[in-house]
């Protein structure tokens, strides 16, 4: 389970309404894995999925933003059920703008994940903003909060339960498996 550092990373996590993440390195691991056919692999972390699904029967679903276009990404956010995906961003603000209108929220009831540069942008606009803990140096100086664990290798599940610790429905999704 995540440590909640201080009181007001805490109190940002209770008004989050909206999850958005970065997919390569928060999601993954950042690895590219490209087969002699050209097809694109990726690993994803189930314990990071299971942490999803009980962070959307929580009432917080999530969305993502990414540079980068895969089907590999696709098929992976329609089996999570994520229906927010916005791919080849180049622009994530751009993205993050046009989320914000579709879902009628305010900037500070979004948390949004990242783990390089081109995240910064979004983070400096959102509520809450979360370093996976490999992240870039820049990255850990913005965010409000890292994860204890590396992208790719529980990053997600940490957030989905700060979140859901903060919200107070964290117990109540464990207890379904207890």
């Amino acid at each position: 389970m995540p440590t909640i550092s201080t009181e007001s990373v805490y109190n940002k996590a209770r008004a989050i309404k909206l999850l958005i993440c970065d997919v390569d390195g928060v999601m993954t691991d950042g690895s590219l894995f490209f087969g002699d056919n050209g097809m694109e692999y990726k690993a994803f972390h189930s314990r990071d999925g299971l942490g999803i699904m009980m962070l959307q029967r929580s009432g917080i679903p999530l969305a993502i933003i990414t540079a980068r276009t895969s089907d590999v990404v696709a098929h992976r956010m329609k089996n999570l059920n994520i229906d927010l995906v916005f791919q080849g961003q180049l622009s994530k603000v751009q993205a993050f703008e046009e989320i914000c209108q579709q879902l009628n929220l305010s900037p500070e009831q979004i948390a949004y994940a990242g783990d390089d540069l081109v995240d910064l942008p979004v983070m400096k606009k959102v509520g809450l903003s979360i370093a996976v803990a490999d992240s870039h140096e820049r990255v850990k100086q913005l965010a409000d909060w890292t994860t204890r664990h590396n992208g790719g290798h529980g990053a997600v599940r940490d957030i989905c339960e700060l979140l859901m610790e903060s919200q107070g429905t964290l117990e109540d999704q464990f207890s379904v498996y207890l």
